[in-house]
């Protein structure tokens, strides 16, 4: 009886679908002028959307479907984050297939940061609710009655329009057993919801309004994530909630311990769990197959090339989709273009350029990650782009061309050599995690790995990274740089040191960068000579008598990397060389450093003998 609707008028219309005039029909014309179409897995917009190949990603289709099926599984929110180019669209509209094809998808929204209506938050709860009213005609009836009664719901909270949208109709059909929840689909379904970025640019110079905009739709992702827990978790309707993202702010802190989702989410890591080498062989070995009979040259490959490409790809499926793209302009000729990018050295000027679409993507992601690191007011002055780089050649080392050296640090101990607080290295990252983790080495520290093998090639070639490149040289000049300031800024008290390095009162990193600032100065020093203002500063706030009692308490240990007889004498040598070049232009300064290396030198070789 609550839903007979008393109208008092003289004439009353009886349409043939049984609506009283156009009200039952009011509210559903709102609701789809505030509803997204091109986000439907099925749109127009979306034609020849990428999917997983019938034989491709079969572990984690299948661990999916079996998860969102499991209507007794007692986490009833699956969450799967991976890397950029990981495949996540292809395998949410593969999932979105197989869940229309079983009967079960009650609805999917796929976010697109380059479609206006398919990345703002706001058309999400909307966008679900009509297609729900879609599958069953109580529902859409609930619906349209709700949106006539408040034609503003669309600007409320995410909560109040789940509520209103989505819970309340649901449960008032099942309350009066007007809805089977055993026949109605249950699959709810969320492609992208790191891409919901509203109006935020990714200029290189970005306004305060675009600051605003990226810190307003990162909350506007938590605002959903909240949302989707109160309304559909704690009431515990019967949906399967699965939402693919890349491992963004929002969802990231959801998920990691302590956060609001940890526990009841399923948590699928992408990029770190499955490895898709196998099945990026069978996509390009199938694709070049059709190739060569469209062209009647089943030979035009090389299984050579396909493990070439398998190996450039590390694992992200972006990676050979987009040489398959380039490979298959329908105006080339396929086996040259596959020469190309078998072949490719980038270069300024060149016009040909395979992988544009993927520098695009490094591009976007970088930007924003600047744009949101230099924005926080403790961060003001600080080179993004300068210190992500110095991590990022960490990640195979750096190399002193000299002497032929590599040195390796964990990111914290990278990040207190760079002058940063504790755990800055997270900081720098939160924003790349779709591009870089951490994985712990042999030592017990933690390092940065890449996701992608082909963002080094894109970080270290100008003519591709344009005004996001850093050249390695600033690189060493700022490693340079802050050995002198740690030497010289360290709170100790050089009156008064302890006789074993170990018991500097410094924490273990800073203990640690101010032994590689000891131990590596004239290493840096000779990969960017001259720092004559620098190292002039340096010497005039006492850096020489400093590093002096530095070195000899470290190598009070006769087991200190030092203490080989080569590893000295590179030490000297280099610092010897610097001084003779620094000379002409700052003989003072120069002066006063030979000073140090003939004390330093008398001081080690009775410290030698004397152990």
């Amino acid at each position: 009886m609550r839903d007979i609707q008393y109208f008092e008028a003289s004439h009353i219309t009886v349409h043939p679908s049984g609506s009283v005039g156009d009200t039952s029909n009011d509210g559903w014309e709102v609701l789809l002028k505030n509803i997204a179409p091109n986000a439907l897995h099925d749109s127009s917009a979306r034609y020849d959307a990428p999917k997983c190949d019938e034989d491709t990603r079969v572990e984690v289709t299948d661990e999916i479907m079996d998860r969102i099926q499991n209507r007794d599984a007692p986490q009833r929110l699956l969450c799967m984050t991976g890397a950029a180019g990981a495949g996540k669209s292809a395998l949410q509209q593969t999932i979105a297939e197989r869940c229309t094809k079983a009967g079960i998808l009650s609805a999917a929204f796929f976010c697109s940061s380059t479609d206006p209506t398919r990345n703002v938050i706001s058309l999400i709860v909307p966008t679900i609710a009509y297609q729900m009213g879609l599958k069953h005609h109580g529902f859409r009836s609930s619906v349209a009655a709700a949106v006539k009664h408040d034609p503003n719901i669309f600007s409320r909270s995410l909560r109040s329009q789940m509520d209103v949208l989505i819970v309340h109709p649901f449960e008032s059909l099942r309350r009066t057993q007007r809805l089977d929840t055993n026949t109605f689909p249950y699959a709810i379904l969320i492609d992208g919801l790191d891409e919901c970025i509203g109006k935020y640019s990714t200029a290189l110079k970005p306004t305060p309004a675009d600051v605003d905009d990226r810190r307003q739709a990162e909350d506007r992702q938590a605002e959903l994530l909240a949302a989707i827990k109160h309304c559909i978790l704690d009431n515990n309707l019967p949906f399967r909630v699965f939402i693919a993202s890349r491992p963004e702010w929002a969802i990231r802190t959801a998920l990691e311990p302590g956060g609001y989702l940890r526990q009841v989410a399923y948590h699928i890591e992408l990029s770190d769990k499955y490895d898709a080498s196998g099945d990026m062989r069978r996509y390009l070995q199938r694709r070049f197959e059709d190739i060569g009979l469209q062209i009647g040259d089943p030979r035009w490959f090389s299984e050579d090339a396909i493990e070439t490409l398998i190996q450039a790809a590390s694992g992200q499926f972006v990676y050979v989709a987009t040489v398959y793209k380039y490979i298959t302009e329908r105006r080339g000729s396929p086996a040259e273009r596959l020469k190309v990018v078998l072949s490719w050295t980038p270069h300024d000027g060149q016009v040909v350029r395979p992988f544009e679409a993927l520098d695009r993507l490094y591009a976007r992601i970088l930007l924003s990650a600047k744009i949101a690191y230099e924005a926080v007011d403790t961060h003001h002055g600080r080179n993004f782009l300068l210190l992500f780089r110095a991590q990022h050649m960490n990640v195979d080392a750096f190399y002193i061309s000299s002497v032929g050296l590599h040195l390796r640090y964990p990111a914290d101990v990278l990040s207190a050599l760079l002058g940063l607080e504790a755990r800055a290295e997270d900081i720098l990252f939160s924003d790349l995690r779709s591009l870089v983790t951490y994985e712990k080495g042999r030592s017990g520290g933690f390092y940065l790995r890449l996701y992608h093998k082909t963002l080094t090639d894109f970080l270290e070639e100008k003519s591709r990274a344009k005004e996001l490149f850093v050249p390695a040289f600033c690189v060493h000049v700022l490693l340079a740089k802050r050995c002198m300031q740690h030497i010289i800024e360290c709170p100790l008290d050089f009156d008064s040191l302890p006789d074993q390095w170990e018991e500097l009162p410094l924490s273990e990193q800073l203990k640690f960068a101010l032994r590689v600032a000891s131990e590596y100065l004239p290493f840096f020093l000779d990969e960017v000579n001259p720092l004559d203002d620098e190292v002039a500063d340096f010497t005039h706030h006492d850096g020489w008598p400093k590093l002096h009692k530095l070195l000899l308490l470290y190598m009070a240990d006769p087991s200190r990397w030092l203490h080989s007889g080569n590893n000295w004498e590179e030490w000297i040598k280099l610092l010897r060389l610097f001084t003779d070049n620094l000379a002409a232009r700052k003989p003072e300064v120069a002066a006063i450093i030979i000073g140090f290396l003939e004390k330093l030198e008398r001081d080690v070789e009775e410290l030698v003998h004397g152990t």
